[in-house]
């Protein structure tokens, strides 16, 4: 797969964020969550290994619902950057639209199509009506990795 390595930051600069492991899929969410964080009919997200996820400037804060999903925002500007799933602290979900280069980063899958609003369309490959049961990750991801090879 190669090495993959891209910066991001929110839109007034002061958090800036590194992706160093490549991506282990990538997903748009059309929930009514997502849609109200975003001002926008569905939120894009990358999601990476923690291991390979760093805030090398700002001090990110939690925002949203302050739930056990944890969503990061820049103090400052109030950018959602980044959600820590609920169970799962290994990995990072991170805004596609806040990487400097989100080219070749477009959805392979969509979950909560059941909310969408239905006009909002995306290429993604898999589509689910709410989010996908854990063990449907794991095919997914290998076949994300294996278009990307």
């Amino acid at each position: 797969m190669g090495e993959f390595a891209r910066e991001g930051g929110c839109r007034c600069g002061q958090v800036r964020f590194r992706i160093s492991a490549p991506p282990l899929i990538t997903m748009a969410c059309h929930c009514t969550g997502c849609q109200k964080m975003t001002a926008s009919a569905f939120s894009l997200s990358v999601l990476t290994p923690s291991a390979g996820f760093t805030v090398m400037e700002g001090e990110p804060v939690l925002g949203g619902l302050h739930g056990a999903t944890r969503h990061f925002f820049c103090p400052h500007c109030k950018s959602w950057m980044f959600t820590r799933p609920d169970g799962a602290e290994h990995l990072v979900n991170v805004r596609t639209t806040l990487l400097d280069d989100p080219s070749g980063l477009e959805p392979y899958m969509e979950t909560m199509t059941a909310e969408k609003l239905p006009w909002a369309t995306t290429p993604a490959v898999a589509s689910f009506e709410g989010f996908p049961p854990a063990e449907v990750y794991g095919p997914l991801m290998k076949a994300f990795a294996a278009g990307r090879a």
